[in-house]
């Protein structure tokens, strides 16, 4: 089964989410950095997240943590290509988590099934390179974010976070639906922590459902993240899990169709229990 068709199964309710283990071939990442920079490294985490059960798996090489700076292209994609390669062999689908129209279309050639983006495919160039990809089956993640990684935590500000995160998201699908996108190969993410409080983060959690109502696929990405540490004082973000798993089954309930963790077996157990609840008669 394609990955657009996999989404369109569980936009109806047909199959529980998407559980997508996170690779950061990065030095800096916030949650594990340096650790899988190594391409070896890299990929024997990729076969550890599908051992324990990954759908997919979401490889980035440029951290965007709150303070990153930019990477340059070529070493981008000497980070993340080899390890693309690699790991595109392993029986799950493979996204590829970059803003940059260049090594998009590398990844769409040397395997990728996703292209996720935190720009939303707004650099120039992307908008259109991530149309020809679609047309050959690729499916499209857009994220919301408010500024750039280096400035985007520097006092947010919204007058209603979640309607302006999905007029966003609306006015991004809606552009893609006009250049012939299906709506089966489109994801929207609302970017918990990228250019959002804690409260924000909470109050589009709560009120995730009304993303979905644009008609496409619901990505939600809080694993591990500062608020989570925040809500559970805890400060290392290792020690995020039981609070991620949680988020993640909010996310689920509330009708996410793909989780982005880093714990892929401890959510898949959180999981499954709330499967067998939801469907017991």
């Amino acid at each position: 089964m394609s990955l657009a068709a996999s989404l369109r199964d569980r936009r109806r309710g047909q199959a529980m989410p998407l559980v997508m283990g996170v690779v950061n071939i990065t030095p800096d990442s916030f949650s594990d950095g340096g650790r899988f920079l190594d391409p070896a490294a890299a990929l024997r985490h990729a076969e550890a997240l599908v051992a324990d059960g990954a759908d997919l798996l979401d490889l980035g090489a440029e951290s965007s943590r709150p303070g990153a700076a930019p990477l340059p292209l070529a070493e981008e994609g000497r980070r993340l290509l080899p390890v693309l390669r690699a790991a595109v062999r392993l029986g799950v689908p493979v996204s590829v988590d970059t803003y940059k129209p260049e090594l998009m279309a590398e990844a769409v050639a040397s395997g990728a099934a996703m292209l996720n983006d935190i720009r939303a495919f707004g650099a120039p160039g992307a908008f259109e390179v991530a149309c020809r990809a679609a047309a050959g089956g690729t499916v499209l993640a857009m994220m919301h974010m408010r500024g750039d990684p280096a400035t985007m935590q520097a006092g947010p500000a919204y007058a209603d976070v979640v309607a302006e995160v999905r007029a966003f998201l609306g006015a991004r699908v809606a552009a893609f639906r006009a250049a012939g996108v299906a709506d089966d190969q489109l994801v929207i993410d609302p970017g918990f922590g990228f250019g959002k409080t804690v409260a924000h983060n909470v109050e589009l959690l709560r009120h995730l459902d009304s993303l979905g109502a644009i008609g496409v696929a619901v990505l939600a990405g809080l694993s591990r993240k500062s608020t989570i540490g925040a809500l559970t004082g805890r400060t290392q973000p290792e020690g995020r899990v039981f609070g991620s798993v949680a988020a993640a089954l909010i996310a689920a309930q509330n009708g996410a169709t793909i989780l982005r963790v880093h714990d892929v077996a401890a959510t898949r157990d959180a999981l499954a229990v709330w499967q067998a609840v939801r469907t017991s008669r």
